[in-house]
């Protein structure tokens, strides 16, 4: 909802601000920080000429670069069995009509996921994550969320988690994501697993990173949008990987029906773009590797600069931002006019000069001083700069991500 503001926001009088809650002025998508790769604008380019979209859930050769894709991971299954949509809210979406019932989340969650069961009219619940990682809800919890939203009269269908998280930036063990599930497939719950970011591990050697769908392959819906690493986010495309059930096959079909009532259908010319991308030639696969590189290196810096500053987060373990607890600095954020994560989504967005959505857009609660904080925008202001940063042997002494590396730093500094 929008809100009344004084003083700074509402410039001197009350007013309602409209870039302040509904869905439309939501967080904007994570700015990768870097140009797009020229191969993949090449095979834009060359299906530009192509006037329509592809067929409902994708045409062949897209589902079929998605089967390829997945297999690569492990996760294997036939073109029958993948759905692919313009974006992960339109599949989303799809996936919440075709299944039902009430949806469970972990809070904090993707921004993209309360709207969307909001817009089917679902009760959806939040489950808390463990200390170690977001993104998968500690199984007790989960397994009392299940009992208690009984109790009240609800029908918990759905499981939303995401291994590789946003906003927290962080990977969940295995052992966490076991049980989890597990207790979610008792309890009869579907699981929609959102990896999104698996490609985009900061140290994907050292990290240990395991689907849902392998442990649990029949109850497991895989949901990708491949503007996680894979392509721009201004190409929307999102796909789908179902279980090979008979139930499942059901659900495919309800979710086709939803995404041809929305009219969500693939360009033909980003089909072709997201197919290149997904069948992973080497150009690409080089992209993601720099790519993660590179945001360790600059979320690590970031990291550091929270942490001197007094307030808390996480160690980023993957993705191109991190989530910051502010609550240490309240009473020198409260001097400032900021007491709960909307104004404090206000006043970095001020000081940071790029977008940084309060906690309140991933279900956290409104009073606690929670944001994400992207690093693409500290790779460079041009194209130019991006690239050097993307191809420097030391990027953190570039001038350019030097500086705004101390300007991220100067404005959580001054709240010590």
């Amino acid at each position: 909802m929008a809100r009344q503001q004084t003083g700074r926001a509402g410039r001197g009088h009350r007013g309602v601000r409209e870039d302040r809650g509904p869905v439309r002025y939501g967080p904007p998508v994570h700015d990768p920080g870097l140009p797009v790769l020229p191969e993949l604008a090449e095979v834009l380019a060359a299906a530009a000429g192509r006037a329509g979209p592809e067929p409902a859930g994708g045409g062949d050769a897209l589902r079929e670069a998605a089967v390829g894709y997945w297999q690569r991971r492990g996760l294997r299954g036939g073109p029958e069995h993948v759905a692919a949509a313009p974006g992960a809210p339109a599949l989303l979406l799809a996936l919440l009509a075709a299944h039902g019932g009430d949806v469970l989340m972990p809070r904090p969650c993707p921004a993209a996921w309360i709207p969307q069961a909001r817009l089917l009219g679902r009760p959806a619940y939040h489950v808390p994550t463990p200390a170690e990682c977001g993104g998968v809800p500690d199984p007790y919890a989960l397994l009392e969320t299940v009992r208690r939203v009984r109790a009240e009269g609800g029908r918990p269908r759905l499981l939303l988690i995401s291994v590789v998280d946003d906003p927290t930036a962080t990977v969940a063990p295995p052992e966490l994501v076991r049980e989890a599930c597990e207790a979610a497939v008792a309890e009869g719950l579907h699981v929609v697993s959102d990896e999104t970011w698996r490609d985009t591990l900061h140290r994907p050697r050292d990290t240990v990173l395991l689907s849902p769908a392998e442990m649990c392959p029949d109850d497991v819906t895989v949901v990708c949008d491949l503007a996680g690493a894979l392509t721009p986010s201004g190409w929307p495309v999102a796909i789908a990987r179902f279980p090979d059930t008979g139930r499942a096959a059901v659900r495919h079909a309800r979710t086709l029906d939803v995404l041809t009532a929305l009219g969500a259908l693939v360009a033909e010319p980003v089909a072709a773009a997201a197919a290149h991308a997904l069948r992973e030639p080497e150009a690409v696969t080089d992209r993601i590797r720099r790519a993660a590189a590179l945001q360790s290196r600059i979320a690590a810096a970031a990291h550091r600069a929270v942490l001197a500053s007094g307030a808390l987060a996480r160690p980023p373990q993957a993705g191109r931002h991190l989530y910051a607890d502010l609550g240490p600095l309240r009473s020198r954020l409260a001097d400032r006019g900021v007491t709960d994560s909307l104004e404090l989504e206000e006043y970095l967005t001020e000081r940071l000069g790029t977008p940084t959505p309060g906690g309140h857009r991933f279900g956290d609660e409104l009073g606690a001083l929670r944001v994400r904080l992207g690093t693409g925008a500290l790779l460079g202001a041009t194209p130019e700069q991006q690239t050097e940063s993307l191809t420097a042997v030391a990027p953190l002494e570039l001038p350019h991500v030097a500086r705004a590396l101390s300007i991220f730093a100067a404005a959580l500094d001054e709240l010590r």
